[in-house]
């Protein structure tokens, strides 16, 4: 999350890249502009999660298991390998998610260690229902930079 809400002037990104010797003002400034938009971005995805009971990581491991339309399920670390967070919170995430019947888990038959995870009926449904709104909201965000 970037927290800056006014970001650096032209002139005191010249200033500072003046004083350490550095030429990049250009790539300073359009990162900064970058960083702050994506920040808004995911805030308000992160609500419209929460408006919705949800998160944005439960969301991603919806999708990182529906996006293999070849296949029903993925090995825990296959989504683990997609989505950047520690195994601990995914561990955590995947059982509740197991709890509220929105995946499930079974046991890898090639593999005894890995578990294989599902979508379940209410997940396929939850992820139908949220899609929608969730394209809107990046829609949204999309024509009001265009402005």
């Amino acid at each position: 999350m970037f927290f800056l809400k006014e970001l650096p002037t032209r002139q005191m990104i010249q200033g500072y890249a003046k004083q350490h010797s550095m030429e990049i003002v250009d790539s300073v400034e359009t990162a900064l502009l970058m960083m702050r938009q994506a920040s808004l971005l995911v805030r308000q995805i992160e609500a419209y999660f929460s408006d919705h009971d949800t998160s944005q990581l439960r969301f991603l491991i919806l999708i990182v298991i529906d996006r293999e339309p070849e296949r029903d399920s993925l090995l825990v670390s296959e989504i683990s390998d997609r989505i950047d967070v520690s195994r601990p919170v995914m561990t955590r995430t995947l059982q509740s998610m197991v709890d509220e019947k929105l995946i499930v888990m079974k046991a890898d038959q090639s593999d005894r260690r890995g578990k294989q995870v599902s979508l379940t009926e209410t997940g396929c449904k939850f992820l139908e229902s949220v899609l929608p709104g969730y394209f809107d909201v990046i829609c949204k965000f999309m024509m009001d930079l265009k402005k």
